[in-house]
């Protein structure tokens, strides 16, 4: 039974045709309308075009690479990213991650498990209705429907992950997460022995926090365990 809209649409970038075609099986039975193209250059302009609710997108492409394409894409959209690697290399991984990709695959991969990151990825993606669309902490305001952090009346730019790690931890003040909680709940998904990519995301914060004049709150470490973020009123 189709547990997704049928409305919402997935742009599938690989040159692989099989690849293409269980994608296009398995998303298809739960609702979802795909479409593919199978060259870089094409992609991005299709993504303009489409305005899909999610994309799968592989490394190896012809004119242009995914990672390539996915800096692209998060120069102007949110819109989550599956990235397909043929290979098994924590590189190319970590690289697609911090362009802001969400989630990867590696090749060759059961197509149900493909369907089950899409819907995780989709439904998280969607602005559940009693979630708020702004969250404040001291003078700093997170703004979910723009997407946008404001600090008065400066502007933070954040990557992707940078603005999904500040608001949870604003939505959360003063509770400690663990790294691999983070890890799990920012990137959604296990990535066991790679803490470090939370301490990298963290390390950048605070650095656009102090560049904007951001004093509280401040996102402070808890050694041995995580992060937290507090606001202190002085």
């Amino acid at each position: 039974m189709a547990t997704v809209m049928p409305t919402q649409k997935v742009l599938v970038v690989d040159d692989e045709d099989h690849i293409v075609e269980l994608a296009r099986l398995y998303l298809s039975r739960e609702g979802y309308q795909v479409e593919a193209v199978s060259d870089g250059a094409q992609a991005l302009v299709r993504f303009g075009q489409l305005k899909p609710d999610l994309i799968v997108l592989d490394i190896m492409l012809p004119n242009v690479d995914g990672l390539t394409i996915c800096r692209e894409i998060r120069k102007q959209s949110q819109v989550p990213i599956i990235m397909l690697t043929a290979r098994d290399e924590i590189t190319d991984k970590v690289v697609g991650l911090e362009l802001g990709a969400d989630d990867y695959l590696t090749k060759p991969f059961h197509p149900q498990e493909l369907v089950a990151r899409a819907k995780a990825l989709v439904r998280r993606a969607r602005l559940e209705p009693d979630q708020p669309r702004l969250v404040r902490a001291g003078r700093l305001e997170i703004d979910f429907e723009r997407h946008e952090v404001r600090y008065g009346e400066t502007r933070l730019h954040l990557r992707p992950k940078e603005f999904d790690l500040l608001a949870l931890l604003a939505r959360h003040p003063g509770r400690v997460f663990q790294r691999s909680e983070l890890l799990d709940l920012v990137w959604g998904y296990d990535f066991p022995g790679y803490t470090r990519t939370v301490d990298v995301h963290v390390q950048q914060l605070r650095e656009k926090l102090t560049r904007a004049g951001v004093k509280s709150p401040s996102i402070q470490t808890v050694w041995g365990v995580g992060y937290k973020l507090e606001t202190s009123e002085s």
